[in-house]
């Protein structure tokens, strides 16, 4: 009897004590760069790797992680922020097991969001019962207030680059901003469509002695994914590249992407689980008024 009290009372403290969850904002300074096609099949491939991963399509206003993978939500972030769903009742299965929230894509008012309305959005994330191992963030291309506001919250931000002028500009605009306004001092950088792993390599280098002149950062190298014709026919197909192509170039890429996330250092259950991702949003969001409203 006296066992089963104790079992009883070890399953009640790990009910109570909330799952470690790692939040990834993946990012970039400009469009184009195939961000959200990273952040997709970075999520399948979590997927593949058995991990309960979602993927929040966060670009308001222009959402199209759905577009990719084919599915057709009956309901979006809209319902959320309106009051008329719960956010668990807009989940769409997708593919390989993959959660998504898709976003209100095409919806204007849905990118101009008011502060109470985006802490509304960020408090409902506390109702889920998702027993959730990742959380992906598709952010919006740029360093809107979105984006500021949920790269602050997550515990990762993974910035996507290409080989292009404007990306490697942008991408160093929107590092600078969030460290030294938002006090990030710690970024993953994904070098994306490269003709070479040397290419991608080269292109890091070229941003680390940047940012270590003038910024007081670490950036971390993730990795690199090709230019792939796969890829492009994938979306064509509306589907993941590591779905449709598993053994192409870019879904092998993204596959020990996945591997490399996995190593990063877990967050650990005092501030790694839903609930304090949800505080630190809501947080930003108050930091944020204060701004603009007080100075």
């Amino acid at each position: 009897m006296a066992e089963a009290s104790m079992d009883q009372a070890e399953g009640m403290r790990r009910i109570s004590q909330p799952k470690a969850v790692r939040v990834i904002a993946v990012a970039s300074g400009k469009g184009g760069v195939g961000k959200t096609n990273v952040s997709v099949n970075l999520g399948m491939a979590m997927s593949g790797q058995g991990k309960q991963v979602m993927l929040l399509d966060a670009d308001l206003g222009l959402g199209n992680v759905d577009v990719l993978l084919g599915v057709h939500p009956v309901h979006n972030l809209s319902h959320v922020i309106s009051g008329e769903r719960t956010l668990e009742e807009v989940i769409v299965d997708g593919p390989a097991g993959l959660q998504i929230v898709p976003a209100a894509s095409g919806i204007k008012r849905m990118a101009e969001l008011s502060p109470e309305e985006h802490v509304g959005l960020v408090r409902a994330f506390s109702e889920l019962n998702n027993n959730l191992d990742v959380l992906i963030i598709d952010t919006a291309a740029g360093i809107s207030d979105s984006v500021i506001t949920l790269t602050r919250a997550a515990q990762e931000v993974l910035v996507v680059v290409c080989d292009e002028p404007a990306s490697i500009t942008d991408a160093y605009a929107l590092i600078k901003v969030l460290n030294q306004e938002h006090g990030i001092n710690k970024f993953h950088v994904m070098v994306n469509m490269v003709q070479s792993v040397q290419q991608g390599h080269d292109l890091f280098a070229k941003m680390l002695k940047v940012t270590d002149k003038f910024l007081d950062v670490t950036l971390d190298f993730t990795g690199t994914v090709p230019y792939d014709d796969y890829l492009r026919k994938a979306i064509q197909r509306q589907r993941a590249v590591s779905d449709a192509y598993p053994r192409s170039r870019s879904a092998l890429a993204f596959k020990k992407l996945a591997q490399a996330v996995d190593k990063w250092p877990m967050p650990n259950t005092a501030g790694g689980h839903l609930e304090f991702f949800v505080e630190r949003l809501v947080q930003s969001e108050a930091d944020q008024w204060l701004v603009e409203n007080v100075s």
